[in-house]
């Protein structure tokens, strides 16, 4: 009775027959997404409701918008609805964890090349949004849009999310017909100012910096604003539009420490749920490393120091076994399973232990190497302040008088069997 059900629901959304000696004229679309229950593993329900939803019509639908048709104006022509199809059949890889649904469009509407599209949700849970290609469009063949956004559910939005295909226009030589809708979006992107924004929101606005303190605990934690002085106008940072502390109308009120993770970014720009448990995880490894030091300074005369190279290695090598028995067995059950295999093994050796550096890897001597301090120095925390050689033997520019002889000792045959057979010179001017 079931299996009946979907089946005929999701023939209503299949293409549209033609009639018998008529063309059919179809834009065809492929839509790929990831649903939401894939990329968090904690909302079961997610699937379940958007199943529910699409049993009783309200899917997920496209609407293309003519870049060379005018209507209402200057504003690009608007097809009809379409729904993706087999929302419910439609298996998905729980290896990419990706879907691809296939869209169908009538180009009887005769909107010319879509340069456009709107999309409305109306499922219960947001999907990740990754591209969206049509094929056998009239004079164009294949038009390709990439995505690579958060779609949340329709009531979320005052406007419905609009993406543009992958050409890019010149402001001066934006089509007529996607001028409005571009200048809508980046409306949209501003923001009003006004309100508390929510993870679905889309605000990319910016306030001073004037959540540094916490005036409501008291005269101790209150701290100045940075910005908005003519002196210092800047710096500036997101804002999130939260309500003012209490005691200060000007300073902004902070998130408690274990909801600071859910401070205001734009979906789009959020870790995603892997990348955010290991964040986590590291956060909590160093955290550790500013613990064990205090607890082992107690057996250790020079604890703020490293005696030998093998202390540096217990960074790395170290960690501790957590013992077996109900403290083990909590902190499994309440620590999500991604930060879990980061944090600890399933043993429960080597908790908070820092994985091992790339270079030292194989040989733990490997840092020793020229190559590798050359290496290090090219790709350091700052590489923009090296310069090319234009001078062999590097000369100091500092006063000798006070740093003493600071000029290089480097003579070319101390290097000559690295320049592969070139001079100085030869490998002054190529540089």
């Amino acid at each position: 009775m079931l299996s009946h059900v979907v089946e005929k629901l999701n023939g209503n959304n299949k293409k549209p027959k033609c009639d018998e000696g008529d063309e059919c004229k179809m834009i065809k679309g492929t839509v790929v997404l990831m649903k939401k229950n894939v990329l968090d593993f904690n909302d079961f329900n997610a699937s379940v409701l958007d199943g529910i939803r699409e049993l009783f019509g309200h899917g997920v639908s496209l609407q293309l918008i003519s870049a060379s048709a005018n209507e209402n104006g200057l504003q690009g022509k608007l097809g009809k609805p379409s729904n993706l199809e087999d929302w419910i059949t439609t298996g998905t890889s729980l290896v990419a964890g990706e879907s691809a649904f296939n869209v169908t469009f009538d180009s009887d509407e005769d909107i010319g090349v879509p340069g456009a599209f709107l999309i409305r949700n109306n499922h219960h849970s947001e999907f990740y949004l990754k591209t969206v290609t049509l094929e056998n469009v009239p004079g164009q063949g294949r038009i390709h849009f990439v995505c690579n956004s958060w779609v949340y559910p329709s009531h979320r939005y005052k406007n419905d999310r609009v993406f543009f295909s992958n050409t890019t226009y010149l402001p001066s030589q934006t089509p007529e017909s996607l001028r409005k809708y571009r200048e809508e979006e980046l409306v949209n992107l501003r923001g009003d100012g006004n309100g508390e924004l929510k993870e679905w929101d889309r605000v990319y606005d910016y306030a001073y910096y004037n959540d540094l303190g916490n005036p409501d605990k008291g005269p101790k934690y209150v701290r100045p604003v940075l910005g908005g002085s003519t002196e210092y106008p800047y710096p500036r940072r997101g804002r999130t539009g939260r309500k003012p502390a209490e005691k200060d109308p000007n300073t902004e009120s902070r998130l408690p420490l274990l909801m600071s993770l859910n401070i205001y970014v734009p979906r789009d720009e959020r870790f995603g749920h892997l990348k955010l448990s290991d964040f986590l995880a590291y956060a909590l490894k160093s955290v550790a490393q500013f613990i064990r030091p205090e607890l082992e300074a107690l057996f250790d005369s020079t604890p703020n120091e490293f005696d030998s190279f093998e202390d540096v290695l217990k960074l790395y090598e170290g960690g501790f076994k957590l013992p077996d028995g109900p403290l083990l067995d909590n902190i499994k059950k309440n620590i999500p399973l991604e930060l879990l295999k980061e944090i600890f093994r399933s043993d429960g050796e080597g908790a908070l232990r820092f994985p091992m550096p790339q270079v030292i890897q194989e040989d733990k001597s490997a840092w020793r190497t020229d190559e590798e301090f050359a290496r290090e120095m090219l790709a350091g925390v700052n590489p923009v302040i090296i310069h090319r050689l234009e001078e062999f033997p590097p000369k100091s520019k500092l006063d000798p008088e006070t740093y003493g002889d600071q000029d290089s000792k480097i003579t070319e045959e101390h290097i000559e069997g690295s320049l592969n057979g070139l001079t100085i010179d030869m490998v002054m001017f190529i540089l």
